[in-house]
């Protein structure tokens, strides 16, 4: 229930509530294991940025919500169990479904969920922090791999797919990254005469706050460039940073777009975190300020101000919250706000997320809604430029009823690799999957814009899980009549002759024959293909069941149950290669156990590129990559049967996916084999035909001689004898 000021009763601007639920009977405080503290002398909330009604409040006593502390709440301990000695926590942070706590310079893991403790391992030496970030896009692939988070100035930044190192050195900081480009350098120098908070605002844009006391700085590129919050008055500057501003911080909050700084003096700051340089405006004197009190956005343009209240007959805490509504403050004149010059931004894009797969394109539109007499210029912005380029183009697009123009923005979005504007030096690894996110938002635009939130979506530049690769059939085995579908579905299985298979993929021949069930649920009819010919698939790329191109990137096939009798039509040589090219061979080799068909885009290194160095020893050896710039084809042996191939699209800079299928094709035409060597057979051939002649030539010669006669009689009385003895048998003797 809440209890407090009679309907809610109003103070300025502020709406005071107090919460207080669960509480009837008075009962013992009993609270199980050790009570924790925040050793600073300030107070912190930290708001879990995905689940937005979880929060952890950090003063003399700790309180972890899950409904914003609209209920009262016993203070945070920790199982005796865990033996932390002196529970002082010094920092937390939430890592998904778990909280981190930093408790005597100790790591400890509290799954919130589960309601379960665990110390953390493999952590020697003394942490006094911890920090990091969160993917709240929980059902997409790139949130999947495991992300440590910020131990000891190491933070994991998704919005520039980098990790990064803050660095201090004589009261300097500076960033350090992980992967090409920002490696071969640090990010600008900033001031760090004490130690900082760090605070990550939400909404993966890179957006970082640090402050302490007497100072608040903000970086909007995860660290390459970190500046001064500047306090005005209306559009003129007061101060240049909070340290001339002679104020001392109690509370710092951020959401997305938002910035709130509550002092001890009193007093409430407030700013938005554009994409230009970010200010704060100090409003009226109100009497906020208490030791306990903490900051937290509601949402848009709502803040409130969080005490916890002891309760003398209950061991739990209430909660009292001081409600302000930033857009009411600001409509006082003294504040000299302005105007807002935009009254429509929208865009079907915002908060949503999408894949730019290598070599694609994706186009955004937005809508804005000027003001009449102004002209505001849009600013579209990226996280991670080195990634993702842009290009945007503003046109008027009609009016609305009252007669304001209507302006759309056409945003094309593609792989900064792709758009061919930037110096490598500059792009990042095209071969790496990466994220970033696009914003769009109004230049210079007016405190006031309160409402007029920036348009934010999530780029991941990486593997479309909507594509896949078809093997075009058309004129299957079945559709020649060679093979007949119903046997096929019947349970249907072959016999593979050990002479033509080996299980381990060697070329080896097996010991005995093995009979494979053929799996026409999976792979249908087989292709058909006729031995003598050259061949090769024809590979489809299809997307959300729609076919999108032939491929024409390298790919690689293996016969799944071993077969090896087939070839192919090229060799290391004639296919052009300066290095020796990969074979499956050395491939197996390379992967160990792992797996038999491990040959993908992730280990494949092309022949042809300038940068595979591997000497070629073997010019003769057969080239197994199919597609690319060679007409390379298989080359089947004289047998027939069917074969059931793996395919793998080897190409790196085709797609982030691992473009994996299998199918089927029947080979046909191929006489069996003799089972003599061919130079018997022709020697026989020979002497036989050489018989024929010689006895068509002297038999005649020899009926013409005595003994060709008596020969002649011979074989007549013969045949009499044979005549009547058949008669007899009939009953005619």
């Amino acid at each position: 229930m809440d209890s407090g000021f009679p309907g809610d009763a109003k103070c300025g601007q502020k709406s005071i509530r107090t919460l207080r639920t669960g509480k009837v009977f008075p009962v013992e405080e009993k609270i199980q294991g050790d009570r924790l503290y925040f050793s600073s002398g300030k107070t912190h909330l930290i708001k879990h940025p995905c689940k937005k009604n979880l929060a952890l409040y950090l003063g003399r006593q700790i309180f972890l919500t899950k409904d914003t502390f609209e209920s009262s709440l016993i203070p945070f301990s920790i199982p005796t169990s865990m033996q932390v000695g002196t529970p002082e926590v010094t920092s937390a942070h939430f890592a998904g479904s778990v909280l981190l706590l930093v408790v005597n310079q100790k790591v400890y893991v509290y799954d919130y969920e589960a309601n379960f403790w665990t110390a953390s391992t493999g952590i020697q030496h003394p942490v006094s922090h911890v920090s990091g970030d969160n993917c709240c896009y929980s059902g997409n692939s790139f949130c999947m791999a495991e992300l440590v988070g910020t131990f000891g100035g190491i933070f994991s930044f998704h919005s520039l797919s980098q990790v990064g190192l803050l660095l201090v050195d004589e009261q300097m900081a500076m960033f350090s990254y992980s992967d090409h480009p920002l490696n071969r350098s640090f990010g600008l120098p900033f001031d760090y005469d004490r130690a900082l908070d760090i605070l990550i605002a939400p909404g993966l844009k890179g957006i970082l706050i640090f402050w302490s006391e007497k100072n608040l700085l903000v970086s909007r590129n995860s660290g390459q460039l970190v500046e001064s919050v500047q306090v005005r008055e209306g559009q003129r500057i007061l101060y240049n940073s909070i340290v001339k501003a002679n104020i001392t911080i109690h509370s710092v909050a951020a959401n997305e777009n938002e910035l709130a700084v509550l002092t001890e003096e009193n007093n409430l700051y407030y700013g938005s975190l554009g994409i230009q340089s970010s200010s704060l405006i100090k409003f009226a004197d109100q009497n906020i300020w208490s030791q306990e009190a903490v900051l937290m956005f509601t949402d848009v343009g709502m803040l409130e101000i969080l005490t916890p209240l002891r309760d003398v007959l209950f061991p739990a805490f209430d909660f009292q919250k001081c409600r302000l509504n930033i857009q009411a403050l600001l409509m006082d004149p003294q504040l000299q706000a302005g105007v807002c010059k935009v009254e429509l931004l929208q865009g079907e894009f915002e908060n949503k997320m999408y894949t730019i797969d290598m070599n694609s394109q994706l186009e955004l539109t937005a809508l804005m809604i000027p003001r009449p007499g102004t002209l505001p210029v849009p600013l579209v912005s990226v996280s991670n430029p080195h990634s993702l380029g842009l290009q945007a183009v503003i046109c008027e697009d009609g009016y609305t009823y009252d007669g304001n123009t209507k302006h759309r923005l056409n945003i094309s979005l593609k792989q900064q690799h792709h758009w061919g504007r930037a110096d490598p030096n500059f792009t990042s690894s095209i071969k790496r999957p990466t994220i970033s996110t696009i914003t769009l938002d109004i230049a210079n635009k007016e405190i006031s814009c309160v409402d007029l939130k920036p348009l934010t979506a999530l780029i991941s530049v990486g593997c479309d899980l909507e594509k896949k690769i078809v093997i075009q059939n058309e004129f299957s085995a079945c559709y020649h009549g060679v093979l007949d579908p119903v046997a096929l579905q019947d349970n249907y299985s072959y016999i593979i002759e050990r002479e033509a298979y080996d299980p381990n993929f060697q070329g080896q021949q097996a010991k005995k024959d093995l009979e494979v069930h053929y799996p026409y649920e999976k792979l249908g009819c087989p292709l058909l293909a006729y031995y003598d010919i050259p061949w090769k698939p024809v590979v489809e790329l299809w997307r959300e069941g729609k076919f999108q191109e032939v491929v024409e990137a390298e790919y690689v096939l293996l016969e799944m149950n071993g077969l090896f009798t087939y070839t192919y039509s090229l060799t290391a040589g004639t296919a052009g290669c300066s290095a020796q090219p990969q074979n499956w061979t050395t491939i197996t080799k390379m992967a160990g156990d792992t797996a038999s068909f491990s040959w993908d885009r992730e280990n494949y290194m092309s022949c042809h590129d300038p940068n595979y160095h591997e000497p070629l020893r073997w010019p003769d050896v057969p080239y197994q990559i199919l597609g690319g710039q060679t007409e390379n084809k298989v080359v089947f042996d004289q047998r027939n049967g069917i074969y059931i191939f793996f395919i793998s699209i080897v190409d790196p800079s085709y797609s982030y996916c691992r473009l994996e299928t299998t199918f089927s094709v029947y080979v046909y035409g191929a006489f069996p084999l003799s089972i003599f060597p061919p130079e018997i057979t022709i020697v026989l051939l020979t002497a036989a035909t050489l018989l024929s002649v010689w006895l068509a030539y002297m038999i005649p010669q020899l009926l013409h001689t005595e003994q060709g006669l008596e020969g002649n009689g011979f074989w007549v009385r013969l045949y009499q004898r044979c005549r009547k003895s058949g008669a007899c048998l009939w009953g005619r003797c």
